[in-house]
């Protein structure tokens, strides 16, 4: 029996190949396995296009409010060492640490990479 991918929307592991397509019988998707290669690296750019990657310092390109703090993220505030979230359901696909708020999650549209 073949090792085939798991669904990339619902995380099955009942798929099956039919007619050169792998297909997912819990939520119907179809896809090509030639795009599953593709689509296992997920990839996170900044602002202005260029590719993110962990550990990599930026720049905050706009003020941002932040819930329950007094204050604001600064616009040009820099954020040394990144962590990317590939999958964050919220938007906010990057953990780091704001010097005078602590750690938090940011939007990589709101950064520029340095």
């Amino acid at each position: 029996m073949e090792n085939l991918p798991s669904c990339p929307e619902c995380g099955s592991t009942y798929t099956y190949e039919d007619r050169g397509m792998i297909i997912c019988p819990e939520c119907a998707h179809e896809w090509s396995p030639t795009d599953a290669a593709e689509d296992t690296a997920a990839v996170i750019k900044d602002s202005n296009g260029n590719e993110l990657a962990d550990g990599d310092n930026v720049t905050v390109i706009k003020d941002l409010k932040v819930k329950g703090a007094s204050g604001a993220i600064k616009q040009g505030t820099k954020v040394k060492g990144i962590r990317l979230v590939v999958d964050a359901a919220d938007g906010h696909n990057i953990d780091c640490k704001v010097e005078g708020f602590g750690p938090m999650k940011l939007k990589s549209e709101f950064v520029k990479k340095n």
